[in-house]
């Protein structure tokens, strides 16, 4: 299969027209389009249809168990995939929409079960980013839409990471440019007596619990440990996700000894003839020998660390690194979202070098 990347910052309005209309085709025809958002670049299907909901799947070689979270520009289509919109959703919904925020509701039977994963509930989600809105309203349907890279890989931030993982996959690629948050979005169950949070991200829970009270981030996620035997009520809960090819360890602690430590182990990785890859900050970077350490952002603008984790993680598979060590970031603002992915990315490895 051809896979036509269009890049949507250089275009005509003219061309941009003619482009979002046939990206509209392709999804009414049951096919798959890759398009930008505000988090990471989605793999986008016509969500109430089932062989088209399979064909994302098989594109990303995803277990079928794993629900997709469907995309929409209108409030007023929650009704058609919802059955029941709870006063606390209702109002998480219109603080946080549009935006990176998922909520999951009990679903309506006309919503494939393919789609869900096979659960009863339904994640839905209102994006921000002016091109997936655009693409959204040409298909004139529901899109389903996981991240559009092969499962267990780092979620893309660019388009040319889409390319590299569904060049002969998919027909066509919306290329907006970069992301702007670079994690995806914050899923909050909305089907109990209070909200739980099923992955963090952007939206934290001081601000859900700000605006409707009690709510949690579910144990299950909680931890620095895997859980066994997880139903996946929510994308990413169940599967490795994020992981690049390289063995990845985090290492937590004190600044300082977080830098000695990785610096030994880097020594030691390298005698014994391995390539080594380290994820430091603006503040550290300058600590680890030269050409090997990649910078993730600043740990003063956190938010510069979750939009570059996905492209520096794809950096060191570039590198061919066997070994990829990597500071942690518990303690920082958007700290759970963050290392949520970096967590599975190093498949919960983590040394402490607290006293």
């Amino acid at each position: 299969m051809y896979t036509e990347l269009i890049d949507l910052t250089t275009i005509s309005e003219e061309e941009r027209e003619q482009t979002m209309n046939r990206a509209g085709e392709i999804i009414r025809a049951g096919g798959l389009v890759a398009f930008p958002t505000e988090t990471v670049y989605g793999l986008g299907a016509d969500g109430m249809n089932p062989d088209a909901s399979a064909r994302i799947y098989e594109a990303k070689g995803r277990p079928s168990d794993n629900p997709l979270i469907m995309h929409i520009v209108d409030t007023a289509q929650v009704e058609e995939i919802a059955a029941e919109v709870s006063p606390d959703a209702g109002k998480i919904m219109d603080a946080f929409w549009p935006g990176p925020l998922t909520v999951i509701l009990p679903r309506k039977r006309t919503v494939p079960s393919t789609t869900t994963g096979g659960l009863d509930t339904v994640a839905i989600r209102m994006p921000s980013h002016p091109d997936a809105r655009e693409f959204i309203r040409r298909s004139g349907r529901i899109i389903a839409a996981p991240s559009a890279n092969i499962s267990g890989r780092p979620s893309p931030t660019r388009a040319v990471h889409v390319y590299e993982d569904m060049k002969g996959r998919i027909p066509m690629i919306l290329d907006g440019g970069p992301v702007g948050i670079g994690i995806e979005s914050t899923i909050v169950d909305m089907t109990g007596d209070h909200p739980i949070i099923l992955r963090p991200g952007y939206i934290s829970l001081e601000e859900i619990t700000d605006l409707v009270g009690e709510a949690e981030i579910d144990p299950a996620i909680a931890g620095r440990t895997p859980a066994k035997d997880l139903v996946a009520k929510a994308p990413g809960m169940k599967y490795r996700h994020y992981a690049p090819k390289g063995q990845m360890i985090l290492v937590e602690g004190e600044t300082a000894r977080v830098v000695k430590k990785i610096n030994e182990l880097t020594v030691l990785r390298q005698a014994e003839g391995f390539t080594v890859g380290i994820i430091g900050t603006e503040e550290t970077l300058s600590l680890y020998p030269e050409g090997i350490a990649k910078s993730v952002g600043s740990r003063e603008q956190p938010q510069t660390i979750a939009a570059n984790l996905y492209r520096v993680l794809r950096e060191m598979d570039a590198s061919g690194a066997d070994y990829i060590y990597a500071e942690s970031f518990f303690d920082e603002k958007l700290g759970d979202a963050i290392m949520n992915r970096m967590l599975k990315a190093a498949g919960y490895r983590v040394i402490s070098c607290r006293r």
